[in-house]
């Protein structure tokens, strides 16, 4: 696509952008249904095929290190084909997976589900990847809404989903299937969607035109596209430059990583928490939707904050409420829903924004031909992250009780502060950049 004469908004960004970031809405609310699927049953599942509490979190520590590889098999594809291509194929693996968890539950076949649900973490890496692809045509200053307009859109369905275990359960059954692979029904249908919807409408690929864009501008002296990237003028939200090394690339990555292990371990094991102690798989489902709300639904708040205040007070935030989120669960009685809803919410604030001011931090430092590999290798380390979270909840509640895992997390999640540093400057304002020809 040539991309002489393109000049980006008053704004900063070029007019495909509205283009690019409806496309990801729409792919992003029909495949969120299909990211709570294993976050909801997947630990009850394993509980009744493994015949052990302290094996629950299997099922998520397997999902998410298919997260792992499928964020470095869908990053280095986006480095080769574009965007499209990868988040397509992600969805699609997704769909595999999800499909034979169904399978392997109804055969009731151990050695069938374990592959089953690697394979469905593909599925839910690529809807985190989504994000990556609302930036790379957004303005240095923006890229923080850019990000939180994609997670947003996976509000509805992702809070659907849990909601529905339920009516999806005696869908089931009425299949001939075990009641807990609902869920993983639903998410094949929904993968299967959002792939269809990314492979028929995300044109122009977002990140093959960014790479254009940077070349174009590079090439036209004294338009001020010599900042990193070679892209319209970078900054990194605390009202420095975008750097050069790598440093800021460790900060971002670290923060999501320690939000995301925290994040994953005590919402492993709150729903087999509350059920040990006579709750109802039903309000187990509401408290997953109203984490999941909160993990997505304050993202419009929370890119606005990242572009307006700074990248890091925002990162430097998500740890006291994390800590906040581990000691109300660790404090609340196992029957209160309220107290349990309540902890919940806070954990997924603290996610979100560990998530998007990370996601910002690590996208200002990376020129867009090296930005795809570098998000994959990224989200490894927030999948494998997950992945020893969930495995380690589940081995701790086994053997010290949920109270003292809660609590460990919580503490955990104040190492982002020395992480972060103290940030000196708040965010910079938009720019109007001058494209090609400007």
């Amino acid at each position: 696509m040539s991309t002489r004469g393109r000049q980006p908004a008053a704004t900063g960004e070029v007019p495909e952008q509205r283009r690019v970031l409806a496309v990801l809405v729409l792919a992003q609310t029909i495949g969120g249904a299909g990211l709570t699927a294993g976050i909801t049953v997947g630990a009850l599942l394993a509980e009744e095929m493994l015949g052990s509490t302290g094996l629950a979190g299997v099922p998520s520590a397997l999902f998410t290190a298919g997260a792992a590889l499928g964020a470095l098999g869908i990053g280095r594809i986006c480095t080769l084909r574009g965007r499209r291509a990868g988040l397509t194929l992600g969805y699609a693996v997704g769909t595999v997976g999800s499909i034979g968890v169904v399978a392997a539950a109804a055969a009731g076949s151990v050695v069938l589900l374990l592959p089953a649900l690697l394979v469905y973490g593909t599925g839910t890496a690529t809807g985190l990847m989504a994000r990556y692809a609302g930036a790379d045509l957004a303005a240095p200053a923006r890229r923080g809404r850019a990000v939180s307009t994609v997670l947003v859109a996976t509000t509805l369905g992702a809070v659907t989903g849990p909601v529905l275990v339920t009516p999806t359960g005696e869908i089931a059954q009425a299949l001939g299937v075990p009641r807990l692979t609902g869920p993983f029904l639903l998410a094949a249908v929904a993968f299967a969607a959002a792939a269809i919807a990314l492979a028929c409408l995300l044109r122009p690929d977002p990140l093959r035109l960014a790479r254009s864009l940077a070349v174009s501008l590079r090439a036209v002296p004294g338009d001020g596209a010599e900042s990193d990237g070679g892209e319209w003028p970078a900054g990194t939200g605390d009202g420095t430059a975008a750097p050069t090394g790598r440093r800021d690339v460790a900060v971002g990555t670290t923060v999501m990583v320690l939000t995301q292990a925290v994040m994953i371990a005590v919402m492993t094991m709150t729903p087999v928490h509350m059920l040990a102690h006579g709750g109802s798989a039903q309000a187990a489902g509401l408290v997953i939707s109203l984490h999941v709300a909160a993990m997505f639904l304050p993202s419009p708040l929370t890119g606005l904050l990242v572009d307006r205040v700074g990248r890091r007070w925002v990162a430097r935030a998500s740890g006291p409420l994390l800590l906040a989120a581990g000691g109300l669960a660790a404090l609340a009685p196992a029957d209160s829903v309220p107290l349990i809803s309540a902890a919940l919410v806070l954990l997924g604030l603290g996610w979100n924004f560990g998530l998007i001011s990370g996601t910002a931090i690590v996208t200002d430092a990376l020129p867009p031909e090296r930005r795809a590999t570098t998000q994959g290798v990224v989200d490894v380390g927030l999948a494998v992250a997950g992945a020893t979270g969930s495995l380690v909840s589940g081995l701790a509640v086994a053997r010290y009780g949920f109270t003292s895992m809660a609590l460990a997390c919580g503490l955990a999640a104040l190492l982002v502060l020395p992480v972060v540093g103290r940030p000196s400057h708040r965010a910079p304002r938009a720019t109007a950049p001058t494209g090609p020809g400007g």
